[in-house]
């Protein structure tokens, strides 16, 4: 027979159990945000690891339109994963000046560039290497804007002007055909 436990002693055990309660709805919580987070990331960036497809026509990397029609890839600079926004529209790759040396870039020459904010002060620079899944494009030119503040690289036409690009049903492909 067990014997009767003190007032104390089922006290304590109350204590004990609406903690254990009280730490697996904080545990689900927690969970339940890290799911959603990686939920909108996805819709954010559908392409945070692009496939690429090789073909005797060239290599071909295939990009899912984002939940606001964009086409987002992540990818990188010099070594350095970034993620990038396309942007047929931008004369060149316009990379926020906050990241020049995280992607081993040297400013060059001080230029005015039209963006849709208006007018901003860019320094030219030149991008040794710039990969999209197995695309590799070399010496690249870009500018460093120091009016971007997030970390998102606008992947302009000095970048897209040596690929063929198609777009139709939420899908951008994009083709290296210049080593066939």
């Amino acid at each position: 027979m067990q014997e009767p436990q003190s007032p104390e002693s089922n006290n304590q055990h109350n204590k004990t159990g609406k903690w254990m309660f009280a730490l697996a709805w904080i545990a689900a919580l927690l969970l339940v945000t890290i799911w959603f987070d990686d939920l909108l990331m996805e819709r954010i960036n559908p392409n945070a690891e692009p496939q690429s497809y090789r073909s005797s026509s060239g290599v071909e990397v295939r990009l899912k339109q984002n939940m606001m029609g964009h086409y987002v890839v992540t990818g990188s600079i010099n070594g350095r994963k970034v993620v990038f926004l396309l942007d047929t529209g931008a004369t060149s790759v316009s990379i926020p000046a906050h990241l020049t040396d995280e992607l081993g870039l040297i400013p060059g020459m001080q230029g005015r560039a039209q963006t849709a904010n208006g007018i901003v002060t860019v320094f030219n620079t030149r991008i040794s290497e710039l990969t999209l899944g197995d695309i590799t494009l070399n010496d690249v030119s870009g500018t460093l804007n120091p009016g971007m503040k997030s970390d998102e690289i606008l992947l302009g036409m000095s970048a897209l002007k040596d690929l063929e690009f198609t777009q139709k049903d939420g899908w951008l492909v994009l083709r290296d055909t210049r080593f066939n």
